[in-house]
């Protein structure tokens, strides 16, 4: 299937990159842990390089669903992904908010535990997932449930709070950074098969 060829190339492009990178870290005696700091961290060139392309593919859901749905409303306004499409662009953003100004840090000055944060968000999550239980069945929806299962795995690996620098940000960075390029993905054929669909429609109709 194209879209798995598809998926199964960007995720092996990015696992190369990541790894030449950790590579050439290696051999200048970098900080490989540096990879994946805030990129505001005054650090040294190519710090916060994996977190700040985890941001440009967290903005690239957000941006495509709601411009996907304003089209879709214009083009067939009764299609049955508009609402799933408004929602998702809105769920999408609210994340990248979270990320960019990093909302979880900034709530434990409040005294609210990041895992609090993080089960509000799971909830939040969740209601989405039943509400359009069925919009999501009938799109390749693996890919969305793979990228869950890498971010649950940076989520948990930050959670154990292991001793170390490098290898418990590659441990918690990688899967967090495949976890936003599937994300991605899933959200670009998604829209770009509705929105397809839609044309097709209405130069039939």
């Amino acid at each position: 299937m194209l879209i798995n060829k598809i998926i199964f190339g960007f995720n092996s492009f990015c696992l190369l990159l990541i790894i030449a990178l950790i590579i050439y870290n290696k051999i200048f005696d970098v900080s490989v842990g540096g990879l994946f700091l805030p990129p505001l961290t005054p650090a040294y060139p190519g710090a916060g390089l994996f977190t700040l392309g985890f941001q440009i593919l967290c903005s690239i859901p957000p941006i495509i669903c709601a411009f996907s749905f304003t089209l879709l409303k214009t083009i067939k306004p009764n299609n049955r992904f508009n609402q799933f499409l408004l929602y998702s662009a809105i769920l999408t953003a609210g994340y990248l908010v979270n990320e960019i100004y990093r909302l979880h840090i900034i709530f434990l000055q409040f005294g609210i535990p990041k895992l609090v944060t993080i089960f509000c968000y799971t909830i939040i999550a969740s209601l989405y997932g039943l509400a359009f239980r069925r919009q999501i069945k009938s799109t390749p929806y693996i890919i969305l449930i793979a990228s869950l299962v890498l971010l649950f795995i940076a989520i948990t690996v930050d959670s154990l709070h292991f001793k170390g620098d490098g290898t418990t940000s590659l441990l918690e960075g990688i899967p967090k950074f495949l976890s936003g390029l599937n994300v991605a993905l899933y959200f670009w054929f998604v829209c770009y098969r509705e929105v397809l669909h839609s044309l097709q429609f209405a130069k039939n109709g």
